[in-house]
């Protein structure tokens, strides 16, 4: 695919995607969405990838859906997103065959191999905030804007942010944000746990590669991917089915070359090189 709206940088082993419309604050449409599938796929098929950085280009993060669209939707009396339009053809999600649940939109993340880390540059609205919500882990500069949004649009929550919300900040707060769609600052986001850490704007990315690199260095591919599969899993699952499955893949992954790799490492008193 021809990236015109999104931007695709290997660092490292990191890949950083970029939300790149500047102009219009990195807001959503159809295109976004369609190269957004694409890069995260791209990313987690190469093995010389073990982290996705997630960014916006400029002062935002994303500010949310594009007015533009949101007006074609109202003209329309319907949503469309655009996808099967974005290139010629439907755009396939990323993510699948992990889980049933995890094979819809913006829940694909939670089938991903890779860690995901959102850099919050800047305002993140609506669906800008969503997908900052469907990373594993936030980091954002102090002082930004963040806010649900729908409701002050005649709409529901988007994207399952009425679902992933309160397993971020509990679910008295997140119905004052989703009731309210107010304004936000990251810095009450870090206060309440939805962001991980607040960085400065200058040293921001940095950071967060220098955090995605540590990462990598002290964990397996395997394991991150086991990881997050078990977490999300869990999520909607007993106890029992986390314990079996849990056993299942210690018996699976003690045959592997990363595992023996780590035992070695531990015995000798040295980093692993994974």
């Amino acid at each position: 695919m021809d990236y015109k709206v999104i931007a695709y940088e290997v660092t490292g082993r990191s890949v950083v995607i970029t939300l790149d419309r500047p102009e219009r604050g990195n807001a959503w449409t159809g295109r976004v969405h369609a190269e957004y599938l694409h890069a995260i796929a791209r990313a987690d098929a190469d093995p010389n990838v073990r982290t996705i950085v997630v960014t916006g280009r400029g002062w935002a993060f994303c500010v949310g859906g594009d007015s533009d669209a949101l007006a074609g939707h109202a003209e329309r009396g319907s949503y469309d997103d655009g996808l099967a339009r974005a290139d010629g053809d439907a755009v396939e999600m990323p993510g699948t065959a992990v889980d049933p649940q995890f094979d819809q939109q913006f829940a694909f993340h939670f089938g991903l191999r890779k860690p995901i880390i959102a850099a919050i540059n800047g305002p993140a609205a609506g669906i800008g905030l969503a997908l900052a919500c469907f990373a594993d882990l936030r980091f954002a500069v102090p002082g930004a804007k963040l806010t649900t949004a729908h409701g002050k649009l005649g709409l529901p929550p988007e994207y399952g942010l009425s679902w992933i919300l309160p397993r971020h900040v509990g679910l008295t707060r997140a119905m004052d944000l989703l009731l309210t769609s107010r304004v936000f600052l990251t810095d009450e986001a870090h206060r309440i746990g939805l962001v991980n850490r607040l960085v400065p704007a200058g040293d921001l990315l940095a950071t967060v590669l220098d955090y995605a690199e540590d990462l990598a260095a002290a964990n397996s591919p395997s394991a991150l991917t086991a990881t997050r599969h078990m977490v999300y899993l869990d999520q909607h699952r007993g106890i029992g089915d986390s314990v079996a499955e849990s056993r299942e893949r210690l018996n699976l992954m003690m045959g592997s070359a990363e595992y023996r790799q780590g035992v070695e490492a531990l015995r000798h008193k040295q980093p692993p090189a994974f």
